[in-house]
């Protein structure tokens, strides 16, 4: 397939299985993360290492991945950082610009730096990672509830303005997933567990099944859809939360 893709925050989690899953039905892969994943082939996947809140790592990334493969036809925007302090912290607002400078200002500088690239390869797909806490608020969790709300809305902007360029812009929205972020709720089962409780489906999400959302999304057979966050939540946002779950 010449099929070239990028995936950020790839080293682990819904990224790692992004870039596998990319990889393994044909797509050349560019696997990016702070520190450049280990995990790569060095061949068919190339490892980078960079800054995604930085725009000097988002040029870079698109141009390597042109010189070495000659064209660019999905972007997959999946780095993040989670967490919010305390409205009374003192450290919350710099945690706060941190917060959205890599979720949201990071979602826009790879929109920037990446649509120009598909669009000349004959279009393609953006796929960049929100949440269902940028869908509703959750507790002490401000910071990130800004920042994926934003992403939700900076999806539809983009779609519309790279839309004309042969370039679709969509986002998925995970729910709880099972992924080294959330690996500290283990210590808590009992929080685990009353997550899980809210979920329709009862039970976590795997990074795999947040994989095979963006590979659809990135594919021909969305081909039609643009601008839209999916939630791939196991039906937490469909419930108005008054009542408890069945089950």
């Amino acid at each position: 397939m010449d099929h070239v893709t990028i995936v950020t925050g790839a080293a682990s989690g819904i990224g790692r299985a992004a870039a596998e899953l990319f990889a393994e039905r044909g797509s050349k892969v560019v696997a990016v993360d702070l520190v450049a994943p280990d995990w790569v082939d060095g061949e068919t996947v190339i490892g980078f290492a960079g800054d995604m809140a930085e725009e000097e790592s988002n040029r870079d990334m698109v141009s390597m991945t042109t010189e070495k493969f000659g064209r660019l036809d999905v972007c997959i925007l999946n780095a993040g950082v989670a967490g919010s302090r305390p409205w009374n912290d003192p450290g919350a607002v710099d945690y706060f610009d941190r917060v959205v400078a890599v979720n949201l200002r990071g979602v826009a500088l790879g929109i920037r730096s990446a649509a120009p690239a598909i669009a000349a390869s004959g279009g393609g797909a953006v796929v960049a990672t929100a949440s269902t806490s940028g869908l509703g608020g959750d507790p002490n969790n401000w910071a990130y509830n800004a920042s994926k709300a934003g992403v939700i809305n900076l999806v539809r902007g983009a779609a519309i303005d790279f839309g004309v360029q042969g370039v679709r812009v969509n986002a998925v929205a995970p729910g709880p997933v099972e992924t080294g972020m959330t690996a500290g709720l283990t210590e808590h089962p009992e929080l685990h567990d009353a997550m899980r409780r809210r979920i329709v489906l009862q039970r976590w999400g795997q990074p795999e099944e947040l994989a095979e959302a963006m590979w659809f999304l990135a594919s021909p057979a969305a081909s039609f859809i643009t601008g839209v966050t999916l939630p791939v939540d196991g039906g937490l946002s469909i419930s108005a939360g008054h009542f408890d779950l069945p089950g």
